[in-house]
């Protein structure tokens, strides 16, 4: 039963990895990060059901909670390279060039 969530996780983290490396839109960068951190959750709430213990669903908490930062803190930034460039592509970013 444990492969079965590790498989997923692995899924998972694969398909927000791809993400990530392949789009150029900010906002489904963004998202395919959460999915990676999603993936990383679920496999560590399967390891912690699996040894009986809580301490890897409470890491998790944590994990969402940073995760909430993130997106608003990410979705800022893009508002904001948004205003600024008219786009959302990230080939079009060089604000932080001399």
């Amino acid at each position: 039963m444990l492969s079965h969530y590790l498989i997923a996780g692995g899924i998972l983290f694969t398909i927000g990895a791809v993400g990530v490396m392949t789009r150029r839109n900010i906002i489904v960068i963004l998202l395919s990060i959460e999915i990676m951190l999603n993936a990383v959750n679920l496999t560590m709430v399967a390891f912690s059901k699996f040894a009986g213990n809580v301490s890897g669903q409470v890491a998790s908490l944590f994990v969402i909670a940073i995760a909430a930062c993130e997106v608003a803190v990410g979705l800022a930034v893009a508002v904001l390279l948004f205003r600024a460039k008219n786009t959302t592509d990230t080939n079009s970013f060089n604000l932080l060039r001399w």
